[in-house]
């Protein structure tokens, strides 16, 4: 569903960039839930695809922490590193990771998108699901993206479009069925989702001066690169 422009501004002017507790305690618990546990390998397994066995990759907006938990299962060789602005969210994701027995492999901390607490050119790859629009500045923090990538490293930014294609959502009730598909396209009302053509033109407005838009399962990704040689390939 597209929406006028100034209404998508308003409600990301006076949406919550960072998930309160309480709110933060139920996505968690939706986290364990099948359709939750189905997006995770599903964004797991397309950002693999851009990794070789080892490297730095860094989750914005990681949440409770459990698409590293499973980036690890795949990828068990790659240094996670995950930021969140909720305290309660960082906090969660610490406790999942813990009781994963994964505290040697990721590490988790409270941070803010577009004033990253990391030295240029620290990671690989960098990666975000579902959170690009919550963003106050995103122009911003795709330059803090640029900015701690290394050279040749990929930014992959999914979320959800207000315009999602009609081939995608066909997909997306088969995989998930029709009330699950129904639900999330009401979603759409309620968040300052993009357009596939305004979520390319950040890219085009950042460090990155252009990307790409494609679909992993509902989400789209805005694939960028950072020019110049890295570690991590697509394949």
């Amino acid at each position: 569903m597209r929406r006028f422009p100034l209404v998508r501004k308003l409600i990301q002017k006076f949406h919550p960039e960072a998930i309160p507790g309480i709110a933060a305690a139920l996505y968690d618990i939706a986290g364990k839930t099948r359709y939750f546990r189905r997006y995770y390998e599903i964004m797991a397994g397309d950002i693999s695809e851009f990794c070789k066995a080892e490297g730095s990759v860094l989750d914005i907006g990681t949440g409770p922490g459990r698409l590293l938990i499973e980036l690890h299962k795949r990828r068990s060789g790659l240094r996670l590193t995950g930021i969140d602005l909720s305290a309660a969210m960082v906090s969660l994701a610490n406790r999942n990771i813990s009781k994963a027995g994964l505290v040697h492999a990721i590490r988790v901390c409270e941070a803010n998108a577009a004033h990253m607490p990391f030295p240029d050119d620290s990671f690989d790859l960098v990666t975000s699901t579902g959170s690009i629009h919550h963003w106050k500045d995103p122009v911003l923090g795709l330059n803090e993206v640029f900015r701690v990538l290394k050279p040749g490293g990929h930014a992959l930014m999914y979320d959800i479009v207000s315009d999602t294609p009609a081939q995608v959502k066909r997909q997306v009730i088969h995989e998930f069925g029709r009330l699950t598909a129904s639900l999330l396209w009401i979603h759409a009302f309620a968040e300052p989702f993009y357009t596939c053509e305004s979520f390319e033109a950040l890219a085009r407005s950042s460090a990155f001066e252009q990307g790409r838009i494609r679909f992993a399962g509902m989400m789209a990704c805005l694939a960028l690169t950072k020019k110049g040689q890295g570690i991590l390939s697509n394949g």
